[in-house]
């Protein structure tokens, strides 16, 4: 309703409603204009709602609790929290002033006498992670226990513990660290196979050193390939989150609206305003396991560069590599790496792949997560379009090479 209300009336009744509803739905630092006094507001008209639609919790996502503002989002926290780390590690790093100095021309600048500069340098950084198992089994980042052998590793209770790293997989982001103890709090996992944009998506971390940080959006994009995020040395086809990711969110879970974990948060673009990245939860349980199982994880390869088609994209790649491609949609083998299985296979550059294992494929993550799904060794039929023929090929995929 409307209510004309003098400037002693105005102030009672938002004092009453502020104190009155719990958390209140309006406070009056936002309720006032700005740069207008108190004596401006002397005549103002205010709509007021009735006290019917002034809901103690968000319509439709109430907890059990009621007035206690209980939503889906503090439920999934309050369920998963406990079982989410912060992850400080340590490495020594070649410290460059140290190698610069070996160079006659700037040591000359320096006395003999002057105290010797340390050939390396300590390097600190902190990350998140989370606990597959009640014996200590955490998953986490690659790039935040690399180049370490043990961790400390802080639960949300405070505890402390000497975590070790039980193996890395640098080519997915995904690593894995042990810590000596048992009965602990663990995460459940879900599965981000049919997420849709704009289902919701939680991240719990630890950014910039502020433990224990939620934040909310929603799945913005699904399989990003390394390519379009722009880290091509990965085999991950992403999920886009617009939750805040920063740097020390990296390793922690992303759930869903129930408190399940979907992908593993990643920080791996420092330039990404407003998008965020993770790594689906399937890919990195699966990596986890290889690396808890044999401190190691095999990558099916076929050492194939590919490319989505479109009419721009054809001319380019006609232009650059010489070739007569035809067809304006699909993925086009830009090359082929010399002695790898798609080589011995007889793949060529301006193959456009059509299916794999009977299976049509449309764009290049449709390609990437099907090889990745595969085994190092099993035989891959590929159906290409070959200047307007199609042919099947079989090419036994191998181990992805070490750098």
């Amino acid at each position: 309703m409307i209510m004309n209300l003098s400037l002693k009336q105005l102030a009672i009744y938002l004092s009453l409603l502020t104190i009155g509803s719990g958390a209140g739905w309006l406070g009056s630092r936002h309720f006032l204009p700005q740069n207008r006094s108190f004596q401006q507001l002397k005549n103002v008209t205010v709509a007021l709602p009735p006290q019917s639609v002034v809901p103690n919790s968000v319509s439709g996502i109430s907890g059990a609790n009621g007035g206690d503002n209980v939503n889906f989002i503090a439920t999934a926290v309050q369920k998963v929290g406990p079982a989410v780390v912060r992850i400080n590690a340590t490495r020594k790093v070649p410290n460059p002033i140290s190698d610069a100095l070996k160079n006659p021309f700037f040591r000359r600048f320096f006395g003999e006498d002057e105290q010797p500069i340390p050939q390396e340098r300590i390097e600190r950084g902190t990350g998140s992670g989370f606990i597959l198992s009640e014996n200590g089994e955490l998953l986490t980042n690659a790039h935040v226990v690399a180049d370490t052998d043990t961790v400390q590793v802080t639960l949300k209770d405070g505890r402390t513990f000497e975590g070790k790293v039980v193996g890395v997989d640098a080519i997915t982001d995904v690593a894995v660290v042990k810590i000596p103890e048992n009965k602990l709090p663990t995460v459940k996992l879900g599965n981000s196979q049919n997420l849709i944009p704009g289902q919701w998506a939680i991240a719990i971390g630890n950014p910039l050193g502020l433990d224990n940080t939620v934040t909310i959006g929603i799945i913005s994009a699904t399989d990003r390939t390394s390519a379009q995020v722009g880290v091509p040395d990965k085999r991950v086809s992403f999920i886009q989150t617009d939750a805040a990711i920063n740097p020390g969110n990296s390793g922690g879970p992303l759930l869903n609206a129930q408190g399940e974990v979907i992908g593993v948060n990643t920080a791996i673009r420092a330039d990404a305003q407003g998008l965020g990245f993770a790594i689906p939860i399937e890919t990195a349980a699966r990596i986890a396991k290889e690396l808890f199982t044999k401190g190691r994880a095999d990558h099916p390869f076929l050492g194939i560069e590919m490319a989505d088609l479109s009419p721009t994209k054809k001319r380019q790649i006609n232009q650059e590599n010489k070739l007569d491609i035809k067809q304006d949609t699909g993925v086009v083998i830009k090359g082929v790496m010399d002695d790898s299985p798609a080589k011995q296979a007889g793949l060529l550059p301006g193959d456009v792949i059509q299916k794999i294992n009977g299976k049509p494929v449309k764009i290049a993550a449709q390609v990437q997560k099907l090889v990745e799904s595969s085994s190092v060794g099993d035989i891959l039929l590929i159906e290409v379009n070959r200047s307007g023929k199609i042919q099947t090929l079989k090419v036994q995929s191998g181990t992805y090479p070490k750098k």
